[in-house]
């Protein structure tokens, strides 16, 4: 038994399970072994679930986000050793290449296997282990389990909030709106104030969802969609944004992100497209900009963000509502699907 764990498999559309798999094994040089301590669900997670994506059935979990110890590493890895408490980026930037060092690691280009899978398991082989993971003082059993949290969002959404902020280049007192109100969204109201935003607009249409967006920095909620939600955001930025925020991934939401920045703003788009066509004209005649992609998780958790948790500056655990055992799976899912919960945390052992 020492060699096999418990890992989530995609089993089919609708249903998640856990079965008994080989320990992963090191592999090339510069792997790392983590047994995982904390997981979690992703939004994007929920696409293949939804049957959306074309996913093999009976496959590894899209599972992407974990913090862990190390166990095991290659012979090319002197950054981290057995017993270092880690995050684990879902992007393996390799810090040299043109990219990385532009402080884009999300999109490294030396790694084509840049993001990770299956990290809804006891166990994972980390890619390219050596300047991606992220070291954390200490041991998890010295931390609450809110810091926990908080450091576990620092392997994806903490990183990718940022991103749209970093990206659409929130300013001192700029009006921002944030489209979308998952985990993505709520840390990207988090960004917007730490860059010193000075007006925030949500779009949240949940109640936990809107008091979340307050608790970290919104100062407005608009909860309408279409025409009327167009306008009203408009009228609430004094037409317009200096920043808006993407975090959704829908033409829809591109879209509105397109209607409601004022003239010369920037778009910072962090919401995964899913097989739909995303149209760019309409930023022509306003001279919008469009940007972002992939975090760059590593670059923003090394320089800022980590500092930030551990120093309680920020607090984005808090997206975490739901607590769950990797047994319960399915349920982590379907609460993340139904909306029960705003991201469904997972707690291994």
């Amino acid at each position: 038994m020492a060699n096999s764990m418990k890992t989530a498999i995609f089993e089919s559309a609708r249903h998640m399970a856990v079965e008994e798999a080989p320990k992963p094994t090191v592999e090339q040089p510069d792997d790392a072994i983590i047994r995982v301590v904390r997981a979690c669900v992703c939004g994007s997670d929920l696409w293949p679930f939804r049957g959306i994506n074309q996913t093999e059935e009976h496959s590894e979990n899209s599972g992407h986000e974990a913090i862990g110890i190390v166990e095991q590493v290659g012979d090319a890895i002197t950054s981290v050793k057995p017993g270092d408490f880690v995050i684990a980026p879902f992007t393996h930037g390799c810090g040299r290449c043109r990219a990385c060092r532009a402080g884009f690691d999300g999109s490294c280009m030396a790694h084509p296997d840049n993001f990770s899978m299956g990290a809804q398991g006891q166990y994972i082989r980390f890619q390219h282990a050596q300047w991606a993971l992220v070291k954390v003082p200490g041991r998890p059993e010295d931390y609450s389990e809110g810091m926990l949290k908080s450091l576990l969002t620092l392997s994806d959404v903490m990183a990718t909030g940022y991103h749209a902020a970093h990206t659409a280049q929130v300013k001192p007192g700029d009006a921002v709106i944030v489209l979308g109100d998952g985990a993505v969204g709520l840390c990207a109201i988090i960004a917007a104030k730490m860059m010193g935003a000075k007006r925030i607009i949500s779009t949240s249409r949940h109640d936990d969802r809107r008091a979340l967006a307050q608790e970290f920095g919104a100062t407005d909620n608009v909860a309408e969609r279409g025409e009327e939600g167009v306008a009203k955001l408009l009228e609430i930025s004094d037409g317009g944004a200096d920043a808006v925020l993407e975090c959704v991934g829908t033409d829809a939401s591109f879209q509105e992100a397109m209607s409601v920045a004022r003239p010369g703003a920037l778009i910072g788009r962090v919401g995964l497209p899913h097989g739909q066509q995303i149209s760019g004209e309409g930023t022509f005649y306003q001279n919008v900009g469009v940007y972002g992609g992939p975090a760059s998780v590593t670059t923003y958790d090394k320089s800022v963000l980590l500092d930030a948790v551990l120093n309680a500056d920020i607090n984005p655990g808090r997206v975490f509502t739901a607590e769950f055992r990797l047994d319960d799976i399915q349920a982590a899912y379907e609460a993340m699907d139904e909306r029960k919960t705003i991201k469904s945390y997972l707690i291994l052992d």
